[in-house]
């Protein structure tokens, strides 16, 4: 499966944006689908996944802020992200696995596909 990811940009503290995660290739409905975030001299970190149950996982520090969901239909997972904060600002990354088991999908070395990455920037 390939992965792209879009929806990046620049916004303000307070604002919101949407990111995409589109999939070619058939069954996505059964993959895993993680969102990951690297801001620049950090680690890449755990956002959000979505397992094809539709049940969803998030990391403690995004809760309430972030919103993952799914849209098999369309091979597509999204990411709502409202009141963002300028330490939000990073490379999104969305990542995609066919057989990651429950208490993995917070690493990102158990997931086999991975978008290219969309830059967000928050301003203060």
């Amino acid at each position: 499966v390939q992965l792209q990811a879009s929806g990046g940009g620049l916004v303000q503290a307070g604002g919101s944006l949407r990111l995409s995660c589109e999939a070619s290739g058939r069954s996505f409905s059964m993959y895993v689908v993680g969102w990951f975030r690297q801001a620049p001299g950090k680690e890449r970190e755990f956002v959000a996944a979505i397992r094809r149950s539709g049940h969803t996982y998030y990391a403690d520090s995004k809760k309430g802020r972030f919103t993952i969901t799914r849209d098999n239909a369309k091979n597509t997972v999204y990411l709502q992200m409202n009141s963002l904060k300028p330490e939000d600002t990073a490379v999104y990354y969305c990542a995609a696995d066919q057989s990651i088991i429950l208490t993995s999908m917070t690493s990102s070395r158990y997931y086999a596909y991975w978008g290219q990455g969309t830059l967000v920037t928050v301003s203060s």
